[in-house]
């Protein structure tokens, strides 16, 4: 909403402070315009620059301190925009979504929203909600937990024509804290486990479409024969398309107690379940752990406790759903992915919204 500001002298090109229904009319006018001939269809596969392509940074028409409308220059593309006008090219996507286009042309009158008016995602008939998908091994052959690659690079694609936006799990907390909106159709990709065919045949896929992932590791399954190794972990690191998490030490369900230990062992073994791993990949990659995702999604107050006390902030589980701003940081949803359900179930997993009833 724009607010009137203090008395102050009229500087060139600065939009008058309006209230209303004017305001709203004056921008709606001036996108109308810029709009009036439609952007052509995204392109996924930009060819290669053998030079760099001139840039002109279009001309100012007006700003105020929510609001500033420009034409778009020679070379100008959303990311530049961003880059211009909200300092990061990454917050691409507020231009496109305010302005409701996928890309813009030289001439085209655009608006940019310089503050984050909602952060948290709410609207009058609903809430923003962010799925989480939780994948475990890749294979040759389909079954419950195994995904074949050309399953998996059809849900890839399936996300990259249909305007989704794939963001590091590290964004969330943001999200959750009401400090960084997040693009409305945003989702993240998990890994459970250490498998070795995340290297061989997820890896190549998600580094083809640009998508981040994190590899949620439990570290007693390192070096086995079907599993990740420590040099093949660094070099995904070092692609910026894979993150590793802890996933604990053994895999053993949290919650549950071994026949006859007392509740002192048990809250040493869990204190070891929790720091081992998060101690190996700080030794072993250099990585500091942010989120932990819990064995068989189980987790009580005691698991929690162990996070709060390493300064983890995030935990997530195997609830399927999404995640509004108000969901439980140590309790995120994530959806499973099976091996042996098609593309029509992948779609039912993608719900970014939630509708208040009756609206």
């Amino acid at each position: 909403m724009m607010r009137k500001p203090p008395t102050r002298p009229r500087l060139p090109l600065r939009l008058p402070r309006a209230k209303g229904s004017f305001a709203v009319a004056l921008l709606g006018a001036l996108v109308l315009v810029g709009c009036a001939t439609p952007p052509g269809p995204p392109t996924f596969t930009p060819a290669p620059v053998v030079e760099p392509a001139r840039v002109e940074r279009g001309p100012l028409i007006a700003r105020d301190d929510d609001f500033a409308i420009v034409t778009v220059g020679e070379g100008e593309d959303l990311a530049a925009l961003a880059r211009s006008y909200l300092g990061r090219a990454d917050q691409a996507w507020r231009i496109a979504e305010f302005n409701g286009i996928e890309r813009v042309q030289r001439g085209q009158t655009v608006v940019i929203p310089l503050r984050q008016h909602n952060a948290v995602g709410v609207y009058a008939n609903g809430f923003q909600t962010v799925p989480i998908l939780c994948y475990h091994r890749f294979g040759p052959k389909s079954s419950k937990l195994t995904v074949t690659k050309a399953a998996f690079e059809a849900q890839m694609d399936y996300l990259a024509r249909n305007g989704y936006h794939v963001v590091p799990l590290a964004k969330m907390r943001a999200f959750l804290d009401a400090k960084e909106p997040l693009p409305k159709k945003t989702v993240v990709i998990t890994i459970d486990d250490g498998y070795r065919s995340t290297y061989e045949i997820a890896f190549p896929v998600l580094r083809k479409y640009g998508f981040p992932a994190t590899v949620f590791l439990y570290t007693d399954f390192v070096g086995a024969s079907d599993a990740l190794t420590w040099p093949l972990m660094k070099e995904m690191l070092a692609s910026g398309v894979i993150e590793i998490q802890p996933h604990s030490k053994t895999h053993a369900n949290l919650t549950q107690r071994l026949p006859d230990e007392s509740e002192a062992r048990y809250r040493e073994r869990i204190r070891r379940e929790v720091e081992v791993p998060i101690t190996a990949i700080k030794d072993r990659l250099d990585v500091a752990s942010s989120t932990y995702a819990y064995p068989y999604g189980d987790v009580n107050e005691t698991v929690v406790g162990e996070l709060a006390r390493l300064q983890v902030p995030v935990g997530v589980t195997v609830t399927p759903g999404g995640n509004a701003f108000f969901a439980y940081p140590y309790m995120l949803r994530r959806s499973m992915i099976f091996g042996d359900q098609d593309l029509e179930a992948f779609k039912a997993k993608l719900v970014t919204f939630s509708r208040f009833p009756g609206r």
